[in-house]
């Protein structure tokens, strides 16, 4: 299958979000104030936002992940996060896809979320 090909050496595991879209700041803030229940950080900061794509005519794909595959939230967080996209001026569409691939790491979170939590 083509899936089991590596990445080429110098490939992004994640890939970059459009930072140069005029919409992008206030979707960060929008995640910003979607929480994991049991964290007491927004999941912007804790590293759970892969990619922020956003496209010419204004659809939004977010890449996120979660810290556990089996949080009891899986089936929720997307959801959550497309919500509070979703009602920015100027946003078309908003398509949230969970990812587990790199797998999230506590070295993903800002240093903020780190000092929130203690790992600073």
């Amino acid at each position: 299958m083509a899936n089991d090909i590596p990445p080429l050496e110098g490939t992004p595991l994640i890939k970059p979000s459009t930072t140069d879209h005029p919409l992008y700041e206030s979707i960060v803030d929008a995640i910003r104030t979607v929480y994991d229940p049991e964290i007491p950080v927004n999941i912007y900061d804790l590293g759970l936002v892969y990619t922020i794509d956003i496209s010419a005519d204004a659809e939004v794909n977010v890449a996120m992940s979660l810290t556990a595959p089996g949080c009891p939230v899986a089936g929720e967080m997307p959801g959550w996060v497309a919500d509070a996209v979703e009602p920015l001026p100027g946003v078309k569409m908003v398509n949230v896809e969970l990812v587990w691939e790199p797998p999230w790491g506590m070295d993903m979170m800002s240093d903020e979320a780190k000092l929130e939590l203690g790992f600073m």
